[in-house]
């Protein structure tokens, strides 16, 4: 069944800080699991993980990483930043991996409501794909580019898109592929609902102000278990 998060793994007053912090957070959002449980899991004082979120001088024991990994089902190398630069997937295979057809209602909640995913889009030299920040606005995937980027390139052709997720720590992930017609969008009553309704702005930043849409006629995904 899709993963979901939790309300309560983050709250106001939590403020992490530097890499690790930041890296802790987020993974911990990821598991639904609130500051008091990953450090129960890790054996450590949530005060200390508080610590350790928010102070960025903190320098951990390889040991407390290790049961910081181990009670947020990721690697060490993760926490640390020391996979940023490489592609996931790394570790070998799972002894009896098993693998899943998701339906289209799991599919749509894994797409969740916004993310990066990988838009792929036919151009005059062959298909090229290209990752974007989406939103989920009205049914369809939306995002935010520049006129005459390969992105753009969607307008009025049948594209495809992807989402996954890949878990090296237990050889484990999912992917839904959605299918469907680029659209630009014109109207500027349509393009001040999706600004309202979207929840990222481009990473890459600059004026990046053509709304893309790309309505959703066909969603597929998978999911490899251990």
């Amino acid at each position: 069944m899709p993963e979901q998060t939790r309300i309560d793994s983050a709250t106001p007053t939590e403020h992490p800080l530097g890499d690790l912090g930041r890296r802790l957070a987020t993974r911990r959002a990821q598991s639904g699991l609130t500051r008091p449980e990953t450090a129960t899991r890790a054996g450590m004082a949530p005060s200390y993980l508080k610590y350790l979120e928010e102070h960025p001088g903190a320098t951990p024991g390889r040991g407390t990483l290790l049961s910081l990994a181990a009670a947020l089902e990721t690697t060490v190398s993760e926490l640390t930043g020391g996979t940023a630069d490489l592609p996931p997937g790394l570790e070998q295979a799972a002894g009896s991996p098993e693998f899943t057809e998701l339906s289209t209602d799991e599919c749509r909640s894994l797409l969740g409501t916004h993310g990066v995913g990988r838009i792929a889009v036919s151009t005059d030299s062959g298909p090229l794909v290209v990752p974007v920040n989406y939103s989920v606005v009205d049914g369809a995937i939306v995002f935010r580019t520049a006129s005459g980027t390969t992105p753009s390139l969607a307008a009025g052709q049948q594209v495809a898109f992807e989402v996954d997720r890949i878990d090296d720590a237990f050889s484990r992930g999912w992917s839904v592929l959605v299918r469907g017609r680029g659209r630009a969008v014109t109207d500027p009553d349509e393009a001040r609902r999706l600004a309202d309704g979207a929840h990222s702005g481009p990473w890459a930043g600059g004026e990046r102000e053509l709304w893309m849409r790309v309505d959703m006629q066909a969603v597929t995904g998978r999911r490899i278990t251990v």
